[in-house]
């Protein structure tokens, strides 16, 4: 059974139909901009309702952006590409999009929320937008296939078939405990030729080898950091890290582990080298001890410590063989593997963005195709960075498939 992207009885006009595929932050910005700018606008969201991932980031405040917006934050095999696209719908656009719908802002260290504090208003916010612009949503929906025929897209789902006159695949990626984040857009872009970079977990934990980890369970503490591939150092982040049963977490270990988590796929070593007295080298820690060892001769080396470390680090250091400064200073974890990608906030790869207009998100092997947020080989650290990407991509595709056909 068809179905055009408009019902049958609505004043379409010569209206350009588009199809959305997925009702996340991409895809609601994308039927928004697209029926703005004159489209007929049908999204397709396999969940009862759109934007609920949208309502877990940010640990339920949603982080919508950052005041450093900049394109070489990003990542993926061709970084590069998010800077065209960024430019066509800037920080600022963002700002002033949300606040035309009611969204005021709360900011912490750049990193802006809403000022609710509650990730929950903004696809309600977006939704009411999307229905004021005559946007069909239909919930429950699951694109099955994706296809040209006849001059016409059709989208399939198991009951219906939806044509249109332009599609935008903006279903997400693998990452999130969010029901339906299960990675088949990868599926519908690879089916119609699009070359797809192995999805792997992102901004996540990362389990380490070794059997002492429920001895650090639960602590949180600053520290700082350092990724070497093969031995290499490569990056380092400095913050609030949580210990696990697992390995480590917190926000310094998500800002690189897309790059440890790629490079364990690729079969490299991957070790972290973790300072947890970043104030201090191994040098100027031991002088710091020495001299409060002769303030207070009466404490052991382990009793130096306390006020300096969480008891459950100073009782594991302790039993170490390695000299303690070296343990404190330069921790070593081998990594060998992430938490999975219903842990990860984001996924890095996906459709490869050299098949792509950088200008339009066109696809260049099918006119009318278009793609937009997580879906593509784009990710970004923690801090408001993915879900920028997101209104920005989905903005620029919608924009550019509301254009009629040449």
């Amino acid at each position: 059974m068809l179905q055009a992207a408009a019902d049958e009885g609505d004043d379409m006009g010569e209206k350009t139909q588009v199809i959305v595929v997925g009702g996340g932050a991409s895809g609601l910005a994308a039927a928004i901009a697209a029926a703005e700018n004159g489209a007929a606008v049908t999204l397709l969201e396999q969940n009862e309702n759109p934007g609920r991932k949208i309502c877990v980031t940010g640990n339920g405040r949603c982080n919508l952006t950052n005041r450093d917006m900049r394109p070489d934050i990003f990542r993926g095999q061709h970084p590069e590409f998010v800077e065209e696209i960024l430019a066509q719908f800037t920080l600022e656009d963002t700002l002033a999009f949300f606040e035309k719908l009611g969204v005021a802002f709360t900011e912490r260290n750049g990193w802006l929320y809403p000022r609710s504090n509650q990730a929950k208003c903004i696809p309600e916010l977006l939704i009411l937008k999307a229905r004021a612009l005559k946007v069909k949503i239909k919930t429950r929906e699951h694109a099955e296939s994706v296809s040209w025929e006849n001059g016409r897209w059709k989208v399939e789902t198991s009951g219906w078939t939806y044509e249109g006159d332009k599609v935008i695949l903006a279903n997400g990626s693998k990452a999130s405990q969010v029901p339906g984040s299960d990675g088949s857009g990868y599926e519908l872009a690879a089916n119609l030729g699009h070359h797809i970079i192995r999805p792997l977990p992102a901004l996540t934990g990362l389990r380490c080898k070794g059997n002492v980890f429920s001895a650090w369970a639960g602590v949180r503490t600053d520290a700082k950091v350092t990724l070497l591939i093969d031995g290499k150092r490569f990056v380092e982040e400095s913050g609030e890290v949580q210990l696990t049963d697992y390995g480590i977490s917190g926000i310094p270990v998500f800002q690189l582990s897309s790059y440890a988590i790629r490079a364990l796929d690729e079969g490299k070593k991957v070790t972290l080298s973790v300072n947890f007295l970043p104030e201090y080298t191994k040098a100027s820690l031991k002088e710091y001890l020495k001299k409060r060892q002769e303030i207070c001769p009466y404490q052991s080396a382990a009793e130096l410590l306390l006020g300096l470390l969480p008891d459950k680090l100073i009782k594991m250091f302790r039993k170490q063989k390695k000299d303690l400064c070296d343990t404190i200073t330069s921790y070593e974890l081998e990594v060998k593997d992430s938490s999975g990608f219903e842990q990860a906030q984001v996924c890095s790869g996906g459709v490869d963005t050299s098949q792509v207009n950088p200008e339009t998100l066109e696809s260049v092997l099918h006119k009318g195709l278009y793609f937009a947020g997580e879906l593509l080989d784009i990710d970004g650290p923690c801090g408001g960075y993915n879900l920028q990407w997101a209104w920005s991509s989905g903005v620029v595709a919608g924009r550019s498939s509301a254009k009629e056909n040449l």
